[in-house]
């Protein structure tokens, strides 16, 4: 998302009566590549470029390619073959080992159906969306076109698209179901299918000194925070550094949902029972816990002496020493190490060396 947001907002900012622009999309991908379906760069007319679809390798080429596409006013699909011992091949060098397409879309300042518009209203987005672009048509009217997909219904009936039309819905409900993007063909209508989802969201209790390199970390990653704590002792350090903050006194006001992921870091141990109390209830499926485990074990023993026994769900959220471990032991590394663990939850990941992991990396 910080990619995408990072790229609306460049586009926001351009003055199209002076300035062209076009869209370089990852749309496809066979083998191994170093940025994955979905990976963006943003072109102007003078050179000039934001994000990336390598490593580095494929930019000249996309860049003097999105060129050729505002100067012809056309969108245009090009296949980088890493795989092949070719001196000549454009991103040999590379190492991947894949195929990539990328799509160039120039980009048109009163285009209602402008790829970058449809992005921009999901910038914000709280729930996964899907987009569906044709890379691949024998009709050139359709070809860079982009949809947001709502409902079946609604989706037949801005891209027709004859007798694939179920197969093609059955692709998008499937793609849903795993949360993961691909590209599909049909005989000559080929479609990128991407899923988007929200921003991670960082809910955090507390307002200690380690806070503000946390919140630094998360912002770098193009996370969202939300930082609660009595707000009359806050840092201004604290609130530049989180999206939002909100008081503890006020209840339930943080929004939580299951892109969420919740910090308790009063340092408090009675604090923390109190905000572990308030979140249980919510749909939070990570709850991090700063301090020792036998901390965690006491605070749970409390409760259950209390008449509030945590249930087998309640400790699978919990994570209790929060953080992968890494050997962390400054405030720097600790976040690093309670961030990487977080990631690694919503991406259904178990946090280990990608050395020992069997396929793609992003697979």
């Amino acid at each position: 998302m910080k990619e995408i947001r990072t790229i609306v907002a460049a586009w926001q900012t351009i003055d199209f009566q002076t300035t062209r622009a076009a869209l370089a999309t990852v749309v496809r991908i066979e083998g191994s590549s170093y940025r994955r379906a979905g990976a963006r760069m943003l072109v102007l007319d003078n050179g000039t470029y934001l994000g990336g679809i390598s490593g580095g390798c494929l930019e000249g080429d996309a860049l003097r390619r999105a060129q050729k596409g505002i100067a012809l006013n056309r969108p245009s699909v090009i296949t980088y073959d890493t795989t092949r011992d070719d001196d000549y091949q454009i991103g040999v060098g590379l190492g991947c080992q894949g195929i990539i397409d990328v799509l160039f879309t120039p980009l048109q300042a009163d285009d209602p159906d402008c790829p970058l518009r449809i992005l921009a209203g999901l910038t914000g987005i709280r729930q996964p969306s899907v987009v569906v672009t044709v890379t691949g048509t024998p009709d050139p009217e359709l070809l860079g076109k982009t949809y947001l997909y709502t409902d079946d219904v609604s989706f037949e009936e801005i891209l027709p698209m004859g007798e694939p039309g179920p197969k093609v819905l059955a692709e998008i409900r499937h793609a849903q179901a795993e949360r993961l993007s691909r590209s599909v063909v049909y005989d000559d209508l080929h479609l990128f299918i991407e899923i988007i989802l929200p921003a991670i969201h960082v809910v955090a209790y507390g307002g200690s000194y380690d806070m503000r390199t946390l919140l630094r970390q998360i912002r770098e990653l193009g996370w969202d925070s939300t930082v609660v704590l009595q707000t009359a002792r806050i840092e201004k350090t604290l609130v530049e550094a989180a999206t939002t903050v909100l008081d503890s006194k006020e209840p339930d006001a943080a929004l939580i949902d299951e892109y969420t992921a919740v910090l308790l870091m009063s340092h408090d141990y009675r604090t923390d029972m109190l905000n572990l109390q308030r979140v249980l209830p919510t749909c939070v499926t990570y709850i991090g816990m700063l301090g020792p485990r036998k901390r965690a074990d006491r605070l749970f023993e409390a409760l259950t002496e209390a008449g509030c026994p945590l249930g087998e769900e309640d400790l699978r959220r919990i994570y209790a020493p929060a953080g992968l471990d890494i050997g962390a032991a400054t405030p720097e590394e600790i976040a690093l190490s309670i961030l990487a663990e977080i990631r690694s939850h919503f991406s259904r990941r178990l946090g280990m060396s990608l050395r020992l992991r069997k396929g793609s990396i992003y697979g």
